[in-house]
């Protein structure tokens, strides 16, 4: 790192391979995979420097979608251009996709079975203290004065008692933001990362001084015409087969809408997605979207691929006329489809826009404000998922315009709340982190079910 003069430039087959043994390496969520890649990119290869790495990863955490992947895409892109960032997205989703297919394959087939059950018993437990997990690392990042705590207490009560659509809450915490930030920036920072260290000053293949594509009305038009064409692509092939109301043509036009509201990763959505599925569409139970997003935590990949699983469930219960295991890979693949390929939308068409900005204080207003806001999101799903792993039975409160979550009391489950201590015991005090303790809570339950 005290050579001042930058390495070669990577070739496209090189990049190939580096890509490619991140999309395998890329556990532990979002804040593993960033960092991941900028050991990978920043430190190890010197390919991107510290400044514009964190300059690439403060737009992708503006976006829907998730944001380790669509710096992977932004990195790619301006390493090789379009074949750089498509190689790069695709190949961070591809091992994760596959691996989630088959487990969930897995799990349509031979779900009933008295040892599988068990094992997702002790899995939920697992989940529950890894979603809290993610509060608080979210919330000692995202809650740095009273502003930010309004905002993260204001969104979960908009959804715990009212039943705010989510969307919703996204929207006015980004409002909020950047209007505070236009005319007050000292009430909220801007929440980004800041360089720091000895790699912001080393050289690199792409630095400061790089220049790339310069965004033009023709080059918007083309990219928006090609992604936005290869988005909707899939719609019209399953209308044509199927028609246009059925359960394919469901997954479709959800997961599209979930495409562009998708602030704050998997977890913050999840809610969201889980009350949707179960509770509108009638795809899989409350107790199967936490068996999904166990599967999606021990997968590499973003941790939104329990989008996928959701979509398998789906389409192998309603398979249309096709073999239930195909109705699966279809549904899944249809749901991986519009959860991914509009982020390589939002980076092409931003990217060239973006690389002409070094700061932006109303953009990184609205970005601290939905950072903010989605911890008060992450806690509406930790408390929804508590309720449904510790208790047998919740029901609901509705008494004008409050409509809230709220356990049948007698219902308490001894033994899973003694198996979320498990894992919470694991991940906060042993420090054995995501997979180890996943590991554990499987093996806990399958031994709790031999001893009862």
């Amino acid at each position: 790192m005290n050579d001042n003069s930058p390495p070669a430039h990577p070739s496209f087959a090189q990049a190939l391979r580096v890509w490619a043994k991140i999309g395998l390496l890329s556990f532990g969520g979002p804040a593993g995979q960033i960092a991941l890649m900028h050991k990978e990119l920043v430190e190890d290869r010197r390919w991107i420097s510290e400044t514009r790495f964190l300059h690439a990863l403060n737009y992708c955490m503006l976006l829907p979608g998730p944001e380790a992947q669509q710096l992977a895409t932004y990195v790619g892109w301006l390493l090789h251009g379009w074949r750089g960032g498509v190689a790069a997205g695709v190949l961070f989703v591809l091992p994760g996709f596959a691996v989630i297919l088959a487990l969930a394959t897995g799990y349509a087939l031979f779900q009933q079975l008295d040892w599988v059950e068990s094992i997702f018993f002790g899995l939920k437990a697992a989940v529950l203290a890894v979603v809290i997990e993610a509060l608080l690392r979210v919330a000692r990042r995202a809650l740095k004065n009273a502003l930010s705590y309004g905002l993260a207490v204001g969104a979960f009560v908009a959804l715990f008692f009212f039943a705010v659509p989510f969307p919703v809450v996204v929207l006015v915490a980004g409002l909020t933001g950047y209007g505070v930030a236009k005319r007050r920036p000292d009430l909220l920072s801007g929440g980004g990362h800041k360089p720091s260290g000895a790699a912001q000053d080393a050289s690199a293949v792409i630095d400061d001084t790089s220049i790339h594509v310069s965004p033009s009305w023709g080059r918007a038009l083309a990219v928006t015409s090609i992604w936005g064409g290869l988005w909707i692509a899939p719609l019209l092939v399953v209308g044509m087969i199927w028609g246009w109301g059925n359960t394919f043509a469901d997954i479709f036009l959800f997961f599209s809408q979930m495409a562009v509201v998708t602030f704050g990763g998997a977890y913050a959505v999840l809610a969201y997605v889980a009350s949707e599925a179960v509770g509108t569409f009638g795809w899989l139970q409350a107790g199967e979207m936490l068996d999904g997003l166990a599967l999606a935590e021990t997968t590499p990949g973003p941790l939104v691929l329990v989008l996928s699983f959701v979509g398998y469930i789906a389409g192998f219960r309603s398979s249309l006329g096709l073999d239930p295991l195909w109705g699966g890979v279809l549904g899944a693949s249809l749901a991986t489809w519009v959860t991914f390929v509009p982020c390589f939308l939002w980076i092409f068409l931003g990217a060239p826009y973006i690389e002409r900005l070094r700061s932006n204080v109303a953009l990184a207003g609205a970005l601290a404000a939905i950072t903010a806001a989605v911890v008060g999101v992450i806690f509406n799903l930790a408390l929804w998922f508590a309720l449904h792993v510790i208790f047998d039975e919740v029901g609901r409160i509705e008494a004008s315009i409050i409509s809230m979550a709220w356990p049948v009391w007698d219902t308490l489950n001894w033994s899973a709340l003694a198996l979320t201590v498990l894992a919470a015991v694991s991940l906060f005090i042993l420090h054995w982190g995501v997979l180890r303790t996943l590991a554990l809570s499987a093996l806990a339950g399958l031994l709790l079910q031999l001893l009862v």
